[in-house]
């Protein structure tokens, strides 16, 4: 790499699962409301945040409460020791919300958070563009749980007084540079040398366009994850690597191959 090119790292769910959380996806991203049972695609949209805003809230906090119980593991740890190590040559794209990123350790200015960040919230009206932390006092929910009047009070936009919403990307929404950093993260995978993609399978939109925006330049791409998935046969077709294996093992051999 010469000192104009970056690396970026990649991440996704397996990062956290790591620390326990779980993927959502499975028997824990289910949520009932009354007698009916949501899936994550169901219950985290702007349709049903409209139509039941408490449910798709507790739904949310739930997830919260679950990922502030989590610590971050080796392979975060790594992730944030290729940041000291590359600077303002690193990018970290990931797609977790638990912000356990930035716990560990890596900076807010080169971490896009590109599904948001569960400990944030915004305007539902959209009377500004900020985005604010949930109030502390905001409890952990339980599954089946109520918000009270006050907790709803804490919920409230703090410039106009109308219902926040949870700051991440919902099933029925489109990315953004504003809120989820769409260009800059594009635009980071034009200059990378190298792209290590960590514990995702590409499920969503944007994650395959840096992967395509990025090997059209003929980068070196590793995909580090415990099952061969479509970002294995990506890196492997364009003279990559695929490491079947775990983040936080993965990841900490890596730093020392950098290191030498």
């Amino acid at each position: 790499m010469n000192s104009e090119q970056m690396l970026i790292v990649m991440t996704g769910a397996g990062v956290s699962a790591e620390s326990g959380i779980p993927t959502f996806r499975g028997p824990e991203g289910y949520w009932t409301v009354g007698s009916r049972v949501y899936q994550p695609q169901e219950i985290s949209t702007n349709a049903m945040l409209v139509r039941q805003p408490e449910a798709v809230w507790m739904w949310f906090l739930y997830r919260r409460g679950v990922c502030r119980m989590a610590q971050p593991n080796p392979g975060h740890l790594a992730i944030v020791e290729l940041e000291k190590l590359f600077g303002d040559r690193f990018i970290l794209i990931t797609q977790n919300v638990d912000g356990l990123h930035t716990r560990a350790g890596n900076s807010l200015a080169r971490t896009y958070k590109i599904h948001g960040d569960l400990e944030f919230m915004r305007c539902i009206k959209e009377c500004t563009r900020e985005v604010y932390p949930i109030p502390e006092a905001m409890p952990a929910k339980e599954r089946h749980g109520q918000i009270t009047a006050d907790e709803w009070r804490l919920l409230k936009c703090p410039r106009c007084g109308a219902m926040s919403r949870p700051h991440v990307l919902l099933w029925d929404e489109c990315y953004n540079e504003e809120h989820y950093h769409f260009y800059s993260a594009l635009k980071a995978a034009e200059r990378a040398a190298i792209l290590i993609v960590v514990g995702t399978t590409g499920a969503t939109n944007l994650p395959n366009r840096v992967v395509d925006r990025f090997l059209s330049h003929n980068g070196l791409m590793i995909d580090i994850n415990i099952e061969r998935d479509v970002f294995a046969r990506n890196a492997l077709n364009n003279g990559g690597y695929f490491i079947q294996s775990g983040s936080a093992s993965a990841l900490p051999e890596i730093i020392e191959i950098f290191k030498s």
